[in-house]
């Protein structure tokens, strides 16, 4: 068993992703520095996400050796620990930067609302693997199953997380086998209750559209940091101004820049050619992880690794795209590479799952 551990293993994927979380690491103590760090404590940002990154591995390991499919009889126990999560974090979460999505520790902060989806995840891939998604009563109430931790997200408030656990249910339910009729009257239902949801927003919500439909509209204020990231794109052209020597970042004009804006940081000092190194290693990460989904031995897997890969290519996706101000400003982390350790472990996890469930394919597969 051990020497077929280590030859099933899929290190490719597990190199992707070193190569994604180095490339992360050195950005953010590009952007965060040794001294005068943004990180409270005798560590700095830098420093933190490489012991995060090494507990993550460790914890990648001993997941992967675990048969993923023990998860299968835990379903629902999976979905009331991430419920539970989210209502601790709504009943004694710490509140930063007018939101309530951190439990504070005595040394480190935790975002419960980074594991709840993937557990979240987990339960759905259960109840979708034993129920014809293809009936509307069973497309339902899976859409209730990802709604409900998506609500208690939401009132933390932060719409970024809970919007795309509604589109990581809905490519799952579409791998599942959801009726296009059935996606097409959901989808006019959604859009119903656009109105609705508007009138639900927080101020500094609606301000963000507001801003991203009007650029010019408070630009040294709630529109500085966008302005300054696309500076900091803009001037990095091909090559980048190299590293360490971004004005935008090192001058601190761009302010969560390990954070939220970390793309801002590597176009800036790689430039173009960097973020097209990105892009690939990305790119084909995800790949791996929809290769895992096509050699999964049953449809609990496929679903857990599909799922997987929709959070990592929507995460990338939006953080991008809010950097480039190419949609409104939300607040999530580049996959691998933004500081945060417990969007880190928590994606480090769910590739331990995925390799779950590549050592446990069929033999067929062997190759």
């Amino acid at each position: 068993m051990r020497n077929a551990f280590w030859r099933d293993f899929d290190w490719v994927l597990l190199g992707l992703s070193l190569v994604a979380i180095g490339i992360g690491v050195a950005m953010i103590y590009s952007a965060d520095g040794w001294t005068d760090s943004a990180c409270p404590g005798p560590l700095p940002c830098a420093a933190r996400q490489a012991v995060y990154a090494a507990a993550g591995v460790v914890l990648l390991f001993l997941i992967a050796a675990m048969d993923y499919r023990f998860l299968r009889t835990v379903g629902w126990l999976s979905y009331l620990a991430a419920l539970g999560l989210l209502a601790a974090v709504l009943a004694t979460g710490a509140v930063a930067g007018g939101s309530q999505r951190w439990i504070r520790l005595p040394w480190l902060f935790i975002q419960p609302s980074e594991l709840a989806k993937l557990l979240t995840v987990v339960a759905l891939a259960k109840y979708m693997a034993e129920h014809d998604i293809r009936r509307l009563h069973h497309l339902l109430f899976s859409l209730a199953l990802a709604a409900v931790p998506s609500a208690l997200i939401y009132l933390q408030p932060d719409l970024g997380t809970a919007a795309s656990l509604l589109l990581i249910w809905a490519v799952m339910a579409f791998v599942a086998g959801m009726r296009f009729l059935h996606a097409t009257l959901l989808g006019l239902a959604g859009v119903s209750a656009l109105p609705i949801l508007l009138a639900t927003l927080q101020d500094y919500m609606r301000e963000r559209i507001a801003l991203f439909l009007s650029p010019a509209h408070d630009p040294l204020g709630a529109g500085f940091n966008i302005t300054q990231a696309l500076i900091a794109i803009g001037s990095g052209g091909l090559l980048g101004r190299g590293y360490g020597s971004g004005t935008q970042s090192q001058l601190r004009f761009l302010r969560v820049r390990h954070t939220d804006f970390i793309f801002a940081v590597l176009a800036e000092e790689l430039g173009f050619v960097g973020a097209v190194v990105l892009f690939l290693v990305l790119a084909l990460l995800i790949l791996r992880v929809l290769r895992a989904a096509g050699l999964a031995r049953d449809r609990f897997g496929q679903l857990i690794a599909v799922g997987v890969a929709t959070t990592i290519l929507l995460q990338s996706f939006v953080n991008i795209a809010v950097t480039m101000d190419l949609i409104p400003a939300t607040g999530m982390p580049l996959p691998f590479v933004s500081y945060g350790g417990s969007s880190l472990v928590t994606l480090l996890i769910a590739l331990g799952l995925v390799e779950s469930i590549v050592l446990r394919r069929p033999r067929a597969f062997e190759f």
